[in-house]
């Protein structure tokens, strides 16, 4: 049996007075389902977490939780505030909506010039101030990429206080240094690449699946590549996808995660171009570039006998594409 998962970064979006449209949210939560995600990680970069209140992402986090209603795990950030007491007294409110474990970026846990050591005392004490909730780790690339090393990696597993962990440091050796530390130390610890480009790589080297941006896209080629990588049987479809899913991984980034709600919205989704981390909109390349990517999607499909989820079924509100709104 394949115990793989793909856990998609949920996007936000927004009405058109770039407030949360939690109605939206919920038939983001029914696509991501019908594609196959085995998870949700809400509150996290890709929804904006630095661009909402603290209220809104418990009232984002409260509703998909409420939404999912134990279909499948959520996890969410809670490493906010600006001292460590702060982040604690976060992590305590955002674990009370009834996620499964609350999520710490580590480069909330040292400034970039701080020692490791400096890393592990904050942990340390966020430790003692957050009782026995379930604890993730996220590399995230704000406010600064703060990658973990083996070490430190395999003295934060220690503390038996961490569940769930994703990786953004895009290399495999990484990856797999950190997958060895898994093995011997706690093999049920749920480890996630960030990197669609490394997706064969690290689900064959063990890694508990992927949550990667490309899911706001098109989720159901990543839950495909989980739940085959591993397969003796397909190998050569395996090796192809993942040549395909690296080809587009960088145009993908772009202007993101406005490029993910255009392309949401041109597979029939009601997310509105709107973003409050950005104020640009796409530029006609940009959006050119984003058609030529849902072509490979549909391509992708027909070749590997995807069924891509069929927005129409889901009975969702629709607008233009082409609309300002």
């Amino acid at each position: 049996m394949n115990d793989k998962k793909f856990v998609p970064v949920m996007i936000t979006p927004f009405n058109l007075k770039a407030k949360v449209d939690l109605d939206v949210v919920s038939n983001l939560v029914d696509f991501y389902l019908a594609a196959g995600v085995k998870g949700f990680f809400a509150n996290c970069l890709s929804s904006e977490m630095y661009s909402i209140t603290e209220d809104e992402r418990l009232e984002l986090t409260e509703h998909i939780v409420r939404y999912v209603n134990g279909r499948v795990p959520v996890v969410a950030t809670g490493s906010f505030g600006l001292t460590i007491n702060d982040k604690a007294e976060f992590t305590k409110k955002i674990y009370d909506t009834g996620i499964d474990a609350v999520i710490l970026i580590t480069g909330h846990y040292a400034n970039i010039e701080d020692s490791d050591d400096i890393l592990l005392k904050n942990f340390d004490r966020m430790f003692k101030l957050t009782g026995n909730i379930p604890l993730g780790m996220y590399e995230c690339p704000a406010p600064y990429k703060r990658i973990l090393g083996t070490e430190v990696f395999r003295s934060l597993l220690s503390s038996n206080r961490f569940v769930y962990h994703k990786d953004t440091s895009i290399s495999l050796e990484s990856v797999k240094a950190k997958l060895d530390v898994v093995k011997t130390a706690n093999p049920s610890f749920e480890f996630y690449d960030a990197h669609s480009p490394n997706a064969m790589y690290s689900l064959q080297m063990g890694a508990k699946g992927m949550s990667s941006i490309s899911g706001n896209f098109y989720p159901e080629i990543l839950v495909w590549m989980v739940n085959n990588a591993n397969n003796p049987a397909k190998q050569e479809e395996v090796k192809w996808l993942q040549g395909e899913i690296s080809r587009v991984d960088p145009l993908i980034h772009i202007a993101y995660p406005m490029s993910a709600k255009y392309f949401l919205r041109k597979r029939g989704l009601p997310v509105r171009t709107i973003s409050r981390a950005t104020a640009l909109e796409l530029t006609p390349e940009q959006k050119k570039t984003l058609d030529e990517i849902h072509d490979s999607f549909k391509m992708w499909c027909e070749k590997l006998q995807i069924k891509p989820v069929d927005t129409e079924e889901l009975m969702l509100p629709k607008y233009p594409l082409d609309a300002a709104i």
